[in-house]
């Protein structure tokens, strides 16, 4: 089995511009970048770095939920020009988390928006060949109002819209931090994986013992954190990547694992980030080349 190993670009990395940050990452071994948009710039700077394009972020997401008619046709507009620009620039990731702009909104009611915006979108994306990765992340506390982060909710969309151009990005570390089975959810929508995010969850089990499962009420003793755990890199949480790796290579993925800094010991530096970055790399390279 082997998988291209990228990374979302890190603030300090990307802060350098995108023609270092490419030269970085192929020098570091990396295959392909996540990129926030991709334009001609964007694609030249990478071509010329001998490194390829993982996902690209949609943009106006949170406004596809919006309990506004006109807002919502307008970011619908904006996201299938944004699925054009991917698609003749070669793209064909596009990543989004659907967190609604009113955050206090219920996830069922997110969910009838959803159903009613989307299906335009996917015809779109099915005419382009564009494919929508979903991400976990459950959203801000205490509402945690994102679509899409639990099999309930997959289960729901994937019967909604059968395309497998809605997809889903396999990011184990939300899971583990909601106590999710990452690996039977792998089992049950393994081939709706369109990518996959390298990122890991350690459980605090002190910290756990003092706050449960919900945000510590005074402050969580390490970033990226809200008490009980935090996210790190492949190879310092639960998550056992070989088991990951055999089961998307049973599924015959041969998409990107995209690493996702976010672990406070490898943060707030350029050389911290490069650090995380280059360790996470080869952990995943372990069970992923």
């Amino acid at each position: 089995m082997s998988n291209p190993i990228g990374m979302r670009i890190p603030p300090k990395i990307g802060a350098e511009g995108i023609r270092q940050t490419a030269l970085w990452a192929a020098e570091a071994g990396l295959d392909i970048l996540d990129v926030p948009q991709l334009t001609p710039e964007v694609k030249q700077a990478c071509e010329e770095a001998g490194i390829g394009i993982g996902s690209v972020d949609a943009q106006q997401t949170a406004k596809l939920l919006s309990r506004d008619d006109s807002v919502r046709e307008a970011a619908v507009t904006s996201v299938k020009q944004q699925m054009d620009g991917i698609s003749e620039l070669g793209g064909s990731v596009m990543f989004m988390c659907l967190v609604p702009e009113d955050h206090t909104l219920p996830r069922r009611e997110g969910f009838a928006i959803w159903k009613d915006t989307f299906p335009e979108l996917v015809r779109h994306a099915e005419e382009k060949g564009v494919y929508m990765a979903i991400e976990g992340w459950p959203g801000p506390a205490p509402y945690y109002p994102t679509l899409g982060c639990t099999p309930e909710m997959w289960r729901a969309m994937f019967e909604a819209i059968p395309s497998r151009h809605f997809g889903l990005n396999y990011d184990p570390s939300h899971l583990v931090r909601l106590d999710i089975d990452y690996l039977r959810a792998l089992s049950e929508f393994g081939d709706r994986v369109v990518h996959c995010h390298g990122k890991d969850t350690e459980i605090l089990h002190d910290e756990l013992y003092e706050c449960g499962v919900i945000p510590a009420t005074f402050g969580e003793k390490y970033g990226f954190s809200e008490g009980s755990w935090r996210y790190t890199i492949p190879g310092h949480g639960e998550v056992e990547w070989s088991k990951v790796a055999v089961r998307l290579d049973r599924l015959g993925y041969q998409g990107a694992v995209s690493i996702e800094l976010e672990d406070h010991r490898f943060w707030g530096s350029i050389e911290a980030e490069r650090q995380g970055i280059v360790k996470a790399a080869e952990h995943l390279a372990l069970y992923f080349k």
